[in-house]
């Protein structure tokens, strides 16, 4: 690890003023970026600590969206009253994010800025059409994720919350990695219940280089609800990762099944 100045931020506006120096890098949980850190994959030369922000903090459900602040934690939003009753399947993505340690520290907006192509909250806000509120204004879901690591966020700029609507029934499956739990390919799968060709829609992560929504089962779902109307919607191969973990072939492959398999979940 190189050396680096530690700030631990009294205010979001002191957050954003360093964070706009130099190197500067965020420090939500850390969980990704600590360990990119330890292997000199990452050399900020200061780090921003945002653990003493309190107005990033917090859940927040009005019916008809559940308002999560940027630096609550995974375990919160698994173990949240309001989340459970509100969108189930937003906290139950929660508690499947690595091990107890992990959720206890990792934080939503850490997750959502990072962009990692194999984690899960990037499916959740797809699929729940949420809204990412930063500390110089707001980002639509489908404009926000664009590319490997990469979002819209401009340099010094901090995600404060994130709005997710409440779908009709919802449920997210994941083929997980046992050992980093990481999506090898994740599907998440919300309805809506409006009606038309824009009633359901269907996030995918860890199949490419970052969450993307698979519009021709968005569509026969869309017609039918049902889980056969996803395992008839084949994912094309061309585009997706190939690793030691599984080929592009098999992460298309997966893509259907763990669909089906959150269209039943969100049926029971």
């Amino acid at each position: 690890m190189h050396a680096f100045n530690y700030h631990r931020a009294g205010s979001l506006a002191e957050a954003a003023t360093l964070a706009g120096k130099g190197e500067a890098k965020l420090l939500a949980g850390g969980q990704s970026l600590v360990q990119a850190m330890k292997l000199r994959l990452a050399s900020p030369s200061d780090l921003i600590d945002l653990g003493k922000l309190k107005e990033l903090q917090g859940i927040k459900s009005d019916g008809k969206s559940v308002t999560i602040g940027a630096m609550t934690r995974h375990a919160e939003v698994e173990h949240s009253a309001e989340v459970k009753k509100a969108i189930p399947a937003l906290a139950a993505l929660a508690g499947m994010i690595g091990d107890r340690q992990v959720r206890a520290m990792g934080t939503c907006g850490g997750s959502i800025a990072n962009s990692d192509p194999a984690a899960d909250y990037p499916a959740a806000v797809l699929a729940l059409n949420a809204t990412i509120t930063t500390n110089k204004g707001k980002y639509e879901a489908d404009k926000f994720f664009t590319g490997l690591y990469e979002t819209a966020l401009k340099p010094g700029e901090i995600i404060t919350s994130v709005s997710f609507q409440v779908p009709k029934r919802a449920a997210y499956m994941k083929f997980k990695n046992p050992a980093s739990r990481f999506a090898i390919v994740g599907v998440f799968v919300a309805d809506f219940g409006t009606g038309g060709s824009n009633a359901v829609r269907v996030a995918v992560t860890g199949a490419g280089p970052c969450v993307f929504r698979q519009a021709d089962m968005e569509k026969a779902l869309s017609a039918k609800f049902a889980p056969e109307a996803a395992a008839g919607v084949k994912q094309k191969k061309e585009g997706l990762n190939t690793d030691l973990h599984a080929s592009a072939e098999y992460r298309a492959h997966l893509v259907t099944v763990m669909a089906k398999r959150a269209v039943e979940a969100a049926l029971k």
